[in-house]
């Protein structure tokens, strides 16, 4: 009797097993040849890689690649999109450009499909020889026969009265020797070209410098320094220089900047919602002197001429609020408008504050 129990209790145990084992629905499987790929050492100039890896469906059932993912847009995967019978192969083709891309590297490719080993990672990788780069990809800008790293001197912040230089990298690109020299930079520039004649594929410099304390402006500024190129004298050969030009306050005392000028404003942006096109409209800011001495207003500059600004007064008294009318011109334009307004002022705190309108032209 106890034989008969211990037998009755194991056909018990076991029986969810067997009924399990017995629908359990079967399952392809990917078996590759290799999962890694070695390029080896090869050059930049030969172009696009191109390796197959090859596998079989070990399984019973037709084997479906749902997805192959690379992990860089450097590597294009190519496979097989139609199921693949039992017993049948299939492949994952993997193209890598190595354009621009010297040095090492290691991919991978990541194979999804509805196999019993559902997830497979591939892998590639190699060590690609720099090509030898061309005078236009090193020097991109041309400037008549010279090319340049460059053609934009861009200075950070310039405090008023300081001096700032910088340089721009040229090549003469030409067959002849190149002289150089400027037509009359603004006062508050000067550019010296070492050497002034180049020889042909020889390299050389445009040294710019920039001395704040001789122009009157603040906030973003951008200039151009024009050549003459062998005496002649062409527009198109220039170089733009930018800063943005800021007031020092480094030299104020605790006691100045207690007692400084501080602006407040009553909002900092305004939408004008849908308005209709040709037509114009305006906001009008507040603008306080919330600090305790004369606040100056140093500069206005709107990001469009579409965008008129008018502060009533440019030196506001201690506690004075007075207004500051926007008006935009929706003429000659359409759909969303995001336009902005830079106002300088001599708060040492909060020198510049951007103020933002929008708006919406509606279509005709």
């Amino acid at each position: 009797m106890k034989l008969r129990f211990t037998l009755l209790l194991a056909v018990v145990i076991c029986l969810p097993f067997i009924i399990q084992a017995q629908y359990s629905p079967a399952k392809s499987r990917i078996a590759f040849e290799k999962l890694k790929h070695d390029y080896g050492t090869f050059k930049e100039e030969l172009g696009v890689q191109t390796v197959s890896f090859n596998f079989k469906n070990a399984g019973p059932v037709p084997l479906i690649i749902n997805n192959v993912q690379a992990s860089c847009g450097c590597t294009t995967p190519e496979w097989t999109r139609q199921p693949v019978a039992p017993g049948a192969s299939g492949l994952i083709k993997v193209s890598y450009d190595p354009k621009n891309r010297p040095g090492v590297f290691n991919k991978t490719i990541r194979v999804s499909s509805n196999a019993e080993n559902a997830d497979v990672v591939l892998t590639i990788l190699g060590n690609v020889t720099a090509r030898a780069r061309t005078i236009e990809e090193d020097y991109p800008n041309e400037i008549g026969p010279l090319r340049a790293k460059t053609n934009h001197v861009a200075f950070s912040q310039i405090k008023e009265n300081q001096v700032k230089k910088d340089s721009v990298e040229i090549v003469n690109n030409s067959a002849q020797p190149v002289q150089l020299s400027f037509k009359t930079p603004p006062p508050h520039l000067s550019a010296v070209i070492k050497p002034a004649t180049i020889a042909p594929k020889q390299k050389g410099y445009i040294v710019v410098s920039f001395d704040a304390s001789k122009i009157k402006a603040y906030g973003f500024v951008m200039h151009r320094i024009y050549l003459n190129i062998d005496g002649k004298d062409d527009y198109r050969n220039s170089i733009a220089v930018s800063t943005t030009l800021e007031e020092d306050f480094s030299g104020l005392s605790p006691a100045e900047l207690a007692t400084a000028p501080a602006v407040k404003y009553d909002a900092e942006s305004f939408d004008f919602g849908d308005i209709k096109p040709g037509s114009k409209v305006e906001h009008t800011f507040n603008l306080k002197n919330i600090g305790k001495r004369d606040l100056v207003i140093r500069d206005v500059k709107s990001s469009c001429g579409c965008t008129a600004v008018s502060p009533s007064k440019n030196m506001i008294a201690a506690n004075e609020s007075v207004p500051l009318k926007v008006v935009f011109d929706s003429a000659g334009k359409s759909g969303r408008q995001n336009k902005t307004i830079t106002i300088i002022t001599n708060d040492p705190k909060n020198p510049t504050t951007v103020l933002r309108i929008a708006t919406n032209i509606l279509t005709q």
